[in-house]
């Protein structure tokens, strides 16, 4: 899995996450870990607690991120709670670690987007995922 397509973000867990893009978005869902965890290992079936900034591939201004409500977000993982790019990136990573996810439109909101939202039908998103905790 190489890398070199993947956006530029700053790696502090935490941190307000800035996203710099360059070129086209990769194919298939695509996860890297900026800043790996040391805190339990998050399971399918879990409740996990993250704090998430996400953008349509190439955009700048976020179409939803708990950072700017200041409010992390709880849900269940790996049971159909959130979309699919989600649901198969997520659990297998450690509480205090902050992902980089590439979720193409197969694994994120199909061919109908969510055109409220600004996402089309065939738009990449690209999500920073801190990992609060999980139970």
């Amino acid at each position: 899995m190489t890398e070199q397509s993947m956006p530029k973000v700053n790696a502090a867990f935490g941190a307000y996450p800035t996203i710099e893009f360059e070129g086209a978005a990769p194919q298939g869902l695509r996860v890297q870990e900026l800043v790996e965890g040391d805190g339990p290992l998050v399971r399918k079936g879990d409740t996990v607690t993250v704090n998430y900034h996400g953008v349509v591939w190439g955009g700048e201004a976020p179409f939803d991120s708990s950072f700017d409500r200041h409010q992390p977000a709880s849900f269940a993982i790996g049971v159909g709670q959130v979309i699919k790019g989600w649901d198969q990136s997520v659990p297998g990573h450690n509480v205090g670690s902050r992902l980089l996810v590439s979720i193409p439109p197969e694994y994120g909101y199909g061919s109908r987007g969510v055109p409220q939202a600004g996402i089309g039908g065939d738009d990449t998103l690209v999500f920073v995922v801190d990992i609060i905790s999980t139970r």
